[in-house]
Formats: structure tokens, sequence, C-alpha cells
């Protein structure tokens, strides 16, 4: 449950972006690829106001306002074991439910991770953006899933950031997925990487909204058919550069 507070909390005003920080955090993310929240530093450097645009996009699409009056909290939810267990093999839920038992991850952890990252309560307030912040973070391990991005692996991640961007206008994501690329592209001396960071991005602008999904709903629809509905394309580039790098045992950059 959201924590409530009698501080005065005015999210409606944007963050400034603090460049300064966020070139920091990525300095360490880069060197460690796993140093996840570096992520959460960068976003909170550089999203500014993205998260309420977004929950205000979210009231004018077909039941948004319903999901924004219901307030779900997904983390708790995607924590309910006994519910995640109840979807079939094939669904988009029973592929969460591998993905769960192949990383260990967990949308619990998720959150945990946000708040050490950030160091103060802010995502746990009793408002409505508050809870559009937590949505969007509770949401990323469910894209992994839909777009077939590995979440164990730095090139996974990478394009699914710049998907992230395309779909959210999180500046954060764009930061983190250039770093990436440019980083693949020194070390590799190719462009491989490169190429499936932009149809990381290009796969986000061509999808649908998932902001605006239902998830109790998606987490029961099979994949494949959740993937063709919201027009989620298969990503060639992301393949050629998942072999071109496990060849020259680089898949670890």
């Amino acid at each position: 449950m959201a924590t409530q507070i009698q501080e005065p909390f005015n999210p409606g005003i944007p963050m400034k972006r603090e460049w300064g920080t966020a070139l920091s955090a990525l300095r360490r993310l880069l060197a460690n690829g796993d140093d996840t929240e570096q992520v959460f530093r960068i976003m909170r450097a550089l999203n500014g106001d993205v998260t309420q645009k977004n929950y205000r996009k979210l009231l004018t699409v077909p039941g948004g306002g319903k999901l924004a009056y219901r307030r779900l909290e997904l983390a708790e939810r995607l924590s309910d074991r006994r519910w995640v267990d109840g979807f079939a093999s094939d669904t988009v839920g029973g592929t969460y439910r591998s993905f769960l038992d192949a990383t260990g991850y967990s949308a619990k952890g998720l959150a945990e991770v946000s708040v050490n990252a950030i160091g103060d309560q802010a995502l746990e307030i009793e408002h409505p953006y508050a809870w559009m912040g937590r949505r969007e973070r509770d949401i990323h391990d469910l894209w992994h899933v839909l777009t077939g991005y590995k979440a164990d692996e730095h090139l996974g991640e990478a394009c699914l950031v710049a998907f992230s961007y395309a779909q959210t206008g999180g500046l954060g994501w764009a930061f983190i997925a250039a770093g990436a690329a440019l980083k693949s592209i020194r070390i590799t001396g190719k462009l491989d990487f490169f190429r499936a960071v932009i149809e990381g991005y290009r796969r986000g602008r061509q999808a649908g909204w998932l902001h605006g999904e239902d998830y109790e709903a998606l987490l029961a629809e099979p994949l494949d058919v959740a993937r063709r509905r919201l027009n989620i394309a298969e990503p060639k580039a992301y393949r050629v550069a998942q072999a071109s790098l496990d060849a020259a045992g680089l898949s670890g950059i």
C-alpha cells in the first residue's frame, strides 16, 4: 500500500533536469550493467514531468479512466504467486511466470531497488501521479516479456530502454540507450548492438501504447495474440546482435 503523508506535494511542477547526476549515474551503470539503482537515478534526474504527462494521456484512452480510478498496485498484484501460477503457459502471464523463475526477479524486488536508489518515499505518496510512477516501474519486466528482449543481458536491457523511450518520452531512457550503444561501438568496433537499439526505438514507436493496457486482462491473453494486437514486431536486428556478441564472446558488455 502507498504511504500517506501530511507534507505538501505538487507533482505538477516539472523537476529540473540534473545532467551531472545523470552522467555520474550513467558512468556507474556502464561500468556495471547490473547496478539497477543507477537506472532509477537517471530516470529521476532526466524524466521531468513525463509521468504526469503519461497519466493525463491515460485518462484519454479507452478504459484508461477506469484504470486510473481503480489505481491497482501492480507490484502487489504481480507478487501474488498463486494468481501468477493460474495462467496457462502460452499466455503473457504464463511467460511472465517463466521469466520470474528463470531470472529470480520480482516486482517487489524492483520496487525496493527504486526506493533505495531515489533515497526517499517520492513514489509511495498517495497521489495519482505517484501511482502512475509506480505503474511505470512495475510494468518494466512485463515489457521484457512482451517485446522478447531478455532482462539478464545488457543488449536486451538497452533495446528495451530504447523501446521505453519511444513509448513514454522519458529522456532518461534515451540517455541510457545512447550510452550503451556508444559503449558497444567502442568495444566491438561494429554497429550490430547500435542497430538493435535503434530497432528497439522503432518498435516502440510502431507498437500500441502499452501504458494504456489493463494488465490483469493482458496477462490472461496468449502472448502471440497480444503481440499481434499491440503491433509488437519481431526484433530481427536484436537477434543478429545477440548472435554477433555471442560469437565474439562479448555478450556481457
